[in-house]
């Protein structure tokens, strides 16, 4: 057999990714020296990743990237990159011994790749949270940054001079076509984005801490300022604190909420606001979609929570945890406001609802995106027409641009093998309790699917808000870590991999 696929520039290129990791691992190194903690974790991960990636740039000198080798190389790095950030993790759960969650590998992978793909989801119970030093907690952070457009931008800015190799790793990454329509030069396009995400995340960071300055939010010191900064913006979900946001005063509450929504916005129409363009947004079809789906979920969990005897919570609250959570499930964060497994059955399957929106392409969100439902809601309304009305010619338009049909019939395909990949997740949950005696619903099962599978973070039951996911058997935790790799970078780089026509036609 041939292999037509220059995987050699694939791996070539990723290593060279996989050597700048060790930039940001420098942060913990520094925190844990500075706190006097044990800097092994953090020193052992920056060798294995300039090693490593040294070690893969030797593969090839001539390194070009066509749209096959993007393929693989989007996904060799977010694995190659997940699995190297759980080397920090794992050290120090053999250092605190069996009862750390991290002493397993497993946990530790999933850990790490849960962080990388801004999912949120956790294994770390309370113990782990009250006993964990301030590096790995900062780790955990950093990589959910990362996660949301660091690599991203990080490989454009190392791919920019190889052909079209930068603004197609962009188009695969962000699904946000034709991006150097931004500026001229994909190099300069990627300095933008990077510097509004450095940006929001200052911003975010200075708005929390201030609120501590003066006195409205006691636990939100400087630490937990950066922390929540890093992964609210990055719509990733983990915080320092066992019980999220919950763990702050409402006002913390108001305040992150704004910056979820940010971070699940389209990066260009951000772009064009701080360029003074303030009615981009609005001229936007899918930012008023997206605004209209938050708004929507929000009232009517509102109403649900309204009338329920057994939540009481009052007005003021009432709506600031069901727009808080709504929010955060929508953007696919993953924060939570209160312990929402708690609320009425038509609560919790409202917030499971949120789980297959996402935000905007372009943005630093997961799951299904709201581009693909809009697209999906103006080709029925089409189809409905045009049943009608059979001799109309109707296309599907995005504000004054027709959508061409080979683009709407991808989006219909992607829709299904994600709602078909997320049923066989759900019956694998339940197939592999049921073997390991673990008690598992229908329903914890189908959320923890979806949650993993869509990159949210908390779920219900064993894997609520409040929990973790170390409940669920070992080979189940296996298999979540490869899925939200998978759901990551949506589906397309690593199915095409499975494919023999990939490698040899």
């Amino acid at each position: 057999m041939r292999i037509r696929v220059d995987w050699r520039s694939s791996c070539s290129l990723t290593g060279t990714v996989l050597k700048w990791i060790a930039v940001p691992l420098a942060a913990p190194l520094l925190l844990a020296v500075a706190d006097g903690g044990d800097v092994l974790p953090f020193a052992t991960a920056v060798v294995v990743t300039v090693v490593l990636g040294a070690a893969l740039e030797l593969l090839s000198d001539e390194r070009q990237l066509g749209q096959r080798e993007g393929f693989l190389m989007v996904a060799l790095t977010w694995l190659s990159v997940g699995l190297v950030g759980a080397i920090p993790f794992y050290l120090a759960g053999l250092e605190a011994g069996p009862a750390s969650a991290f002493y397993s590998f497993v946990n530790a992978a999933f850990e790490s790749m849960s962080g990388l793909t801004t999912t949120g989801a956790t294994v770390m119970n309370a113990w782990d949270f009250e006993n964990q030093s301030r590096a790995i907690l900062l780790w955990r952070q950093l990589l959910q940054w990362l996660g949301g457009l660091g690599i991203l931008i990080v490989a454009i800015g190392l791919l920019s001079n190889l052909m079209i190799g930068g603004a197609q790793l962009m188009e695969t990454e962000t699904q946000t076509k034709n991006v150097t329509k931004l500026t001229p030069q994909i190099e300069r396009t990627a300095r933008l984005i990077w510097g509004l995400y450095v940006g929001l995340t200052v911003l975010a960071a200075a708005t929390f801490y201030l609120l501590h300055v003066a006195g409205l939010a006691p636990k939100m010191d400087l630490f937990n300022a950066v922390a929540h900064a890093l992964t609210s913006v990055s719509t990733a979900g983990f915080s320092p604190e066992a019980r999220s946001i919950a763990a702050f005063e409402p006002i913390v509450q108001w305040t992150v909420a704004p910056f979820m929504l940010l971070g699940a916005t389209n990066f260009v129409l951000l772009y064009h606001v701080t360029r003074g363009d303030f009615e981009r947004p609005l001229e936007s079809e899918e930012f008023r979609f997206y605004l209209g789906i938050v708004a929507f979920f929000t009232a009517v969990t509102v109403f649900i929570l309204s009338f329920d005897p057994d939540t009481n919570l009052g007005l003021e609250p009432t709506i600031r945890h069901a727009f808080f959570n709504v929010v955060s499930m929508v953007t696919t964060t993953g924060y939570a406001s209160a312990n929402f497994d708690l609320w009425s059955a038509g609560a919790k399957h409202v917030l499971f609802l949120c789980m297959f929106f996402g935000g905007m392409a372009g943005s630093t969100t997961c799951s299904i995106k709201t581009l693909r439902w809009l697209v999906i809601v103006k080709g029925l309304y089409r189809n409905f027409f045009t049943s009608i009305h059979p001799e109309a010619v109707r296309p599907v338009r995005l504000g004054d641009t027709v959508v061409d049909e080979e683009t709407i019939n991808d989006i219909f395909a992607y829709v299904m093998l994600a709602i078909i990949i997320f049923f066989l997740l759900t019956v694998l949950i339940v197939v592999d309790a049921a073997r390991a005696r673990t008690a598992v619903t229908e329903f914890e099962a189908l959320s923890a699917a979806a949650s993993i599978f869509l990159n949210i973070g908390p779920a219900f039951g064993m894997a609520g808000p409040m929990n973790s996911y170390a409940g669920f058997p070992v080979t189940t935790r296996a298999v979540m870590v490869v899925m939200m790799w998978i759901g990551r970078i949506e589906i397309i780089p690593v199915l095409v991999l499975l494919l023999p026509a990939y490698w040899q036609s």
